[in-house]
C-alpha cells in the first residue's frame, strides 16, 4: 500500500467476531518493510473495531511485534496504552554529515538516540521557532547516503513548544524516515514514546499536550505512567471504506 503504514487486524480465535473480539493480532507494514511499532495505524484499527464494527469492549487488546498495546476508549479519544522508550545522549560529531542533511545551519542543542526503535532525536535550540521547524526540507536520497549503517531508521527534529500560548503545546516535532520507505511520516505514534520519555526530563511534566508539524499535522496527548508505559491519546476520521483483494 502506498501509505506511510498499512496495518494488518486479524482474529486470534475462529470463534471470535471483530465486534465482540477483545483480543487481535495487528501487524504493520511500510511500502517497503514490516515494522516494530506504529501509533497512527494502531490508533485507526482501534477506530475501526469501536466505531465501524462497534466492538462492545470497554478495552481492545493488540499482540504485536513490540508486545501487548492496549487501547480503550475516552470520550472522543483513542488512548493507547505504548511502551516509553528512553534515548541516550550521543556525540553529535558522530552525525554531522546527517545533522547537516536534515537541519542545514540551525543551532542544535541535543543529539539523543533510541537503540529500540532506531530512532535519532535531535532537539534544536530554543532560540528556533516553530517556522524554523516547518521549514526544513531534507532531501531523501541524501540522508540514505549519510546514514547507511541500518542504527538509524528514522530522525525525529523537536523543538521546545510555547505552553503559555493556547492551545499551550509542550513541544513540537517532525519525524523523516526514508530508511522505511518514508520521506516524512505525517503523525507518529513511535517517535512520541522516544519524545515524552526525552520531554518529561526536561519539562517536569508527566502530562504533556504534543504537535506534529508536517503538512498535514497532528496533535498527540501525553501521560507518563506509573508503570514505566506511556498513554497516547488521539481521535480518528473514517475517511475511506472498502474492499482489498489479494
Amino acid at each position: 500500500m502506498n501509505l506511510s503504514e498499512t496495518a494488518f487486524l486479524t482474529k486470534l480465535k475462529s470463534t471470535d467476531t471483530f465486534s465482540s473480539g477483545a483480543r487481535f493480532g495487528l501487524r504493520w507494514f511500510t511500502p517497503i518493510n514490516e515494522i516494530a511499532l506504529c501509533g497512527h495505524a494502531t490508533l485507526a484499527s482501534a477506530a475501526v473495531l469501536f466505531h465501524r464494527k462497534e466492538n462492545t469492549n470497554p478495552v481492545v487488546v493488540f499482540e504485536t511485534l513490540s508486545g501487548e498495546l492496549r487501547v480503550r476508549q475516552h470520550g472522543e479519544s483513542l488512548v493507547m496504552d505504548f511502551p516509553l522508550n528512553k534515548p541516550e545522549v550521543q556525540d553529535r560529531n558522530k552525525h554531522k554529515n546527517l545533522l547537516k542533511a536534515v537541519v542545514g545551519d540551525l543551532p542544535v542543542q541535543d543529539v539523543y538516540y533510541c537503540k529500540t526503535t532506531k530512532k535519532l532525536l535531535v532537539r534544536l535550540a530554543d532560540t528556533c521557532d516553530r517556522s524554523a521547524l516547518t521549514s526544513l526540507n531534507p532531501v531523501a536520497e541524501t540522508l540514505l547516503k549519510c546514514e547507511d549503517s541500518g542504527k538509524v531508521k528514522s530522525v525525529v527534529v523537536t523543538i521546545k513548544g510555547a505552553p503559555t500560548s493556547q492551545p499551550g503545546y509542550d513541544f513540537f516535532s517532525r519525524n523523516f524516515a526514508p530508511w522505511h520507505g518514508i520521506p516524512e511520516d505525517p503523525v507518529t505514534g513511535s517517535a512520541h514514546t522516544v519524545l515524552a520519555a526525552y520531554w518529561t526530563g526536561r519539562l517536569g511534566k508527566k502530562k504533556m499536550l504534543a504537535y506534529q508539524c508536517s503538512r498535514r499535522g497532528g496533535e498527540l496527548e501525553l501521560e507518563l505512567r506509573d508503570d514505566g508505559r506511556v498513554d497516547i491519546a488521539g481521535r480518528a476520521v473514517v475517511l475511506l471504506q472498502g474492499t482489498l483483494k489479494l
